[in-house]
């Protein structure tokens, strides 16, 4: 079964029926293609139906990843519901995040992170989680850089509170302590669930469950079957004493770091737009100081200036309608001429945005209500255009409509200060993307996430300019973990590849 919610597919497939009385625990999982997905979800189901050994049956509900490879790279968020078991005293929920890593472009894979942020706010979605599993094979001895990007995006979905619960099931296990994997998520700073010897938690599987059983090698395929059932009962022991986390706080950390994306980017709009401003006033500063004389004598003098206008310019090329997605579509404000979401994957109409709160837009200078706003195929850009100037026009245009002393002004004395005025707008639309990104570290398990970075470089060189060497301090310590975490870094590598690599595939 498949539902489809402001342009997001959901696909669900349950076994059994539902148990009101029962409780269930969820399971998300993530992983790259290749490491066993697949075939550790159909163990998951087979344990919890009761197959065993002697049966000669095996019960296979999702496709073999490497049989089903392109589409596993496009599907959507995937919930597995095990309501039918003879194992477990609870049902199982099981939600499969396929394409980690493996799309072409970063762009595609932030699609996850909205799948998974709409799936925690459907009133019929998923609002606890047991367990996040990170899947990997048990011969690792390295994290590679798309691995340790993946981690990354993980991590940076859920809040603080979710660490006790994230653990690594670690496939293509032979049973043997897996030193070298356990060490690569030490070395990755992985932050997860630990053991009495503070070691990751950690469960091993074996991907021979459905191998034919020859005469030739029946007893090393018993012998691996005897390891998983063990060790997923230790797991499926492990679910039913862990305590689920409410995805309340992850649900706030996805809301606010999409609000923070936007208002970061809206901000270095408007402050573009802001600066423009400023500096046609010292053109026209500077302009009127030199021909003073002049224009006293000269009414029709002019001066030339660089004005800044705004216009619109389309960028539909990258919507993906035949998916069912929405990526590259911008929600904009017609009242501020403004960009407040772009690009926007989920609203198919402003409303679904998440940038639109209790029907008013929580980005554009006016704060506008629901009904300024649209869902265009364009986006607002702000340039320049020279233009000449009279001194009637730059008097209207400065001090017209001025009342009381201010209209007494001299023209010289109000440029400056509107200059005022809009350096104080500027230290204000700082001054709120500041407390974003604090907020942000207080309750993200992961804020040194790729996303943040690229916020606090620009906010750091404009609090440099401001002077504000207290929150420069700060912006900088934060910066300045990316140093000492070779994962992040790695991330970030891997992350540049894929952006590259998304572009070409766009030629």
């Amino acid at each position: 079964m498949a539902t489809n919610v402001k342009g997001i597919t959901l696909k669900r497939v349950t076994l059994g029926v539902k148990d009101p009385n029962k409780i269930n625990k969820t399971i998300l999982l993530v992983g790259e293609t290749g490491t066993g997905k697949s075939t550790l979800i159909n163990t998951l189901v087979n344990y919890a139906i009761g197959v065993e050994w002697e049966d000669d049956i095996w019960f296979q509900i999702v496709e073999d990843e490497k049989k089903n490879q392109s589409e596993i790279q496009t599907s959507d968020v995937i919930v597995y519901e095990i309501f039918e078991g003879k194992t477990l005293p609870y049902s199982l929920t099981i939600i499969d995040t396929p394409g980690y890593g493996d799309t072409k472009g970063t762009e595609k894979d932030a699609t996850v992170d909205q799948r998974l942020f709409q799936l925690f706010r459907l009133s019929d979605g998923v609002h606890e989680i047991t367990a996040v599993g990170l899947v990997l094979k048990a011969g690792v001895n390295r994290l590679s850089d798309r691995l340790r990007y993946i981690f990354n995006s993980v991590m940076s979905l859920f809040g603080n509170d979710m660490e006790k619960n994230i653990v690594a099931l670690l496939t293509h296990s032979d049973g043997v302590t897996p030193e070298d994997v356990l060490e690569a998520l030490k070395d990755a700073n992985f932050k997860c669930a630990k053991d009495e010897d503070n070691e990751p938690f950690h469960f091993m599987f074996n991907n021979r469950q459905s191998k034919q059983k020859t005469k030739k090698y029946k007893a090393a395929l018993k012998a691996t079957w005897d390891l998983t059932k063990d060790q997923m009962g230790q797991f499926t022991d492990y679910l039913k004493e862990t305590s689920p986390q409410n995805l309340k706080i992850t649900v706030d950390v996805l809301d606010i770091r999409t609000g923070l994306a936007a208002c970061i980017q809206n901000l270095q709009e408007r402050m573009e737009l802001t600066e423009l401003k400023q500096r046609e006033i010292k053109q026209t500063q500077k302009a009127l100081k030199k021909h003073e004389e002049e224009m006293k004598s000269n009414e029709n003098f002019t001066v030339d200036v660089d004005q800044p206008y705004t216009c619109t310019v389309p960028v539909n090329e990258g919507r993906w309608w035949a998916l069912g997605l929405n990526y590259g579509g911008a929600v904009t404000c017609n009242e501020c001429k403004e960009n407040c979401h772009y690009p926007c994957r989920l609203a198919w109409y402003p409303e679904h945005c998440e940038v639109i709160k209790d029907g008013r837009c929580t980005v554009c200078t006016g704060k506008c209500p629901l009904s300024d706003h649209v869902n265009e195929k364009w986006i607002y850009v702000t340039t320049t255009r020279k233009v000449k100037k009279t001194l009637q026009d730059l008097k209207e245009k400065y001090v017209k409509n001025k009342a009381g002393s201010e209209s007494k002004m001299s023209l010289l004395e109000t440029l400056e200060k509107e200059m005022d005025r809009l350096q104080k707008e500027k230290d204000q639309l700082l001054s709120e993307s500041f407390q974003h990104v604090i907020k942000l570290e207080q309750i993200a398990l992961n804020v040194d996430s790729l996303s943040t970075h690229a916020y606090v470089d620009y906010l750091i060189e404009k609090m440099t300019e401001k002077g504000d060497t207290e929150k420069v301090q700060k912006l900088k310590e934060m910066k300045g973990r990316i140093d000492k975490d070779k994962g992040l870094k790695s991330a970030m590598l891997y992350s540049r590849v894929k952006k590259d690599s998304g572009k070409s595939s766009m030629k």
